[in-house]
């Protein structure tokens, strides 16, 4: 199949047709999960309110067949179970006339693709929940289906569209009297401004919100504020106050996806300050918990970082690899062009820089623009490359959260 076929405007759920556009044969498995995924997602379409009068034998005859090709699908693939589990959901959802039904399945679907980062799928797959329920569809799964598509299109780097979703559901939230979802909004709001490189609204934001949460004693919105305010802290080069608030987040939040992905945080926060122990402890802690989960690969780029900063180079060239082995992007790019010039390769160097920077420009990210920008004016000059005034972060808080990382590892 080609990309013209596969990008026709009017062709719902498109998107996991690009898994047939690839150089896999169509026997492999991803071009079968993407072609089950479309026709289970047609399926589903079903549902929606343009369908009033559908006869229950033209559903019945597109189910078989929609079941049939899901079923077929290897039993060890865990997005077929996905499937498998979305087709009987759309089943009774239409037998009984209820299309709640189908919703946990869409919900999870959805989860599994971000997780996965297939992040244009995640949208299609939520899109089509807000479509299909409707007006039927209950005001908490509404709001929380538009916290969800706001957090994909901020992955996406698409600002613009996260922003109005979060606005959407914060205010649907609010209609129902769901604080907490109020809170989550406003967080995700932050982020989108830092994202834009508005740090000192965002940072405003988060104040305003954190103190609310603490106020009504909302725990998982109080780890979540100090989680991205952490991260507006170190965008604007404040670390060492970055590294109290992503601790406190750690220590806050009750799942351990939630811990992985603050523990990466704190080891890059504590790289930056040059304090590479703590660093490692933290990055190796979240990569051994995170198994497949996306923010693994970051914890990965950052040792990979970390033992360039320190001159390991059979260090590097280890997590090097680990890194190409699970995806190329933008920050591998940046780390490596880093790690080439410590090492002396500066024209290997140079060529991973270029090449970020055009990725970031192309993304919109700024925060990564600047960076890059500043490590090539200074490429030649090794002192660039190393972290900035690292003695005058090693403050005593630094250090307590350091000797923390020790104790947690041990």
């Amino acid at each position: 199949m080609t990309d013209s076929v596969v990008q026709h405007a009017g062709l719902p759920h498109a998107v996991f047709l690009h898994r047939l556009a690839g150089e896999s044969p169509s026997s492999a498995l991803e071009p079968r999960l993407g072609r089950a995924a479309f026709v289970a997602l047609r399926l589903v379409d079903l549902l929606g309110p343009e369908y009033p009068t559908l006869h229950p034998d033209a559903f019945r005859y597109q189910h078989v067949a929609t079941a049939r090709c899901c079923r077929d699908l290897p039993p060890g693939a865990t997005e077929g179970s996905h499937l498998v589990g979305l087709v009987q959901g759309t089943h009774d959802a239409f037998e009984q006339g209820s299309v709640g039904l189908v919703l946990p399945a869409l919900f999870a679907y959805a989860h599994y693709l971000e997780d996965e980062m297939r992040l244009d799928e995640a949208l299609d797959v939520l899109d089509t929940l807000l479509r299909v329920g409707g007006e039927k569809l209950p005001a908490t799964d509404a709001v929380g289906a538009r916290l969800r598509r706001a957090r994909v299109y901020r992955k996406l780097n698409e600002f613009d569209a996260a922003e109005q979703s979060y606005v959407e559901g914060g205010a649907l939230a609010a209609t129902i009297g769901d604080t907490h979802s109020e809170l989550l909004s406003r967080i995700g709001r932050a982020e989108a401004l830092r994202g834009r490189g508005n740090l000192v609204e965002a940072e405003q934001s988060l104040g305003g919100t954190l103190a609310e949460a603490e106020a009504i004693g909302d725990r998982h919105a109080q780890a979540l504020a100090h989680h991205v305010l952490a991260a507006v802290l170190q965008t604007g080069g404040r670390p060492a106050d970055a590294i109290s608030h992503a601790w406190v987040a750690f220590q806050s939040y009750d799942d351990e996806i939630a811990q992985g992905r603050a523990l990466g945080d704190l080891g890059s926060l504590f790289l930056i300050v040059g304090e590479t122990d703590g660093a490692q402890y933290a990055l190796k802690e979240a990569a051994r918990r995170g198994g497949a989960q996306d923010y693994v690969s970051n914890a990965l780029i950052e040792l990979m970082n970390c033992a360039s900063f320190c001159r390991d180079r059979v260090g590097f060239e280890r997590w090097r690899e680990q890194c190409d082995a699970r995806r190329e992007s933008m920050p591998p790019k940046l780390k490596s062009g880093i790690g080439r010039a410590r090492f002396g390769q500066l024209d290997r160097a140079e060529r991973l820089l270029v090449s970020a920077l055009r990725i970031a420009d192309e993304a919109g990210l700024h925060e990564f623009t600047f960076r890059i920008e500043r490590i090539q004016a200074g490429l030649r000059d090794c002192d660039c490359l190393e972290t900035a005034a690292e003695s005058d972060f090693r403050s005593e808080a630094v250090r307590e959260v350091s000797a923390s990382l020790a104790e947690l590892g041990a």
